[in-house]
């Protein structure tokens, strides 16, 4: 799952080098922690937030083959 966040930020933002993913697992769900430049920041919260929700939206849907709860973190 870490690599589906990771595909979708490298393809928004204007360094893909310095996008980071990182996974921290729990007992009921696993964090996805995602960290991009300062300057490329606002590129994956967008407008209100869409873009951020969005990325959330599509982990969500790919994350009903594995039974396990994705959260997506942006920091």
């Amino acid at each position: 799952m870490g690599a589906l966040v990771k595909y979708i930020a490298e393809n928004l933002v204007d360094h893909p080098d310095k996008v980071k993913v990182t996974l921290k697992e729990s007992d009921h769900s696993t964090i996805i922690e995602l960290s991009v430049a300062p300057d490329d920041m606002g590129k994956v919260i967008g407008k209100q937030g869409r873009i951020a929700r969005a990325i959330r939206t599509v982990v969500k849907a790919a994350s009903v083959k594995d039974n396990k709860k994705y959260i997506v973190e942006i920091v």
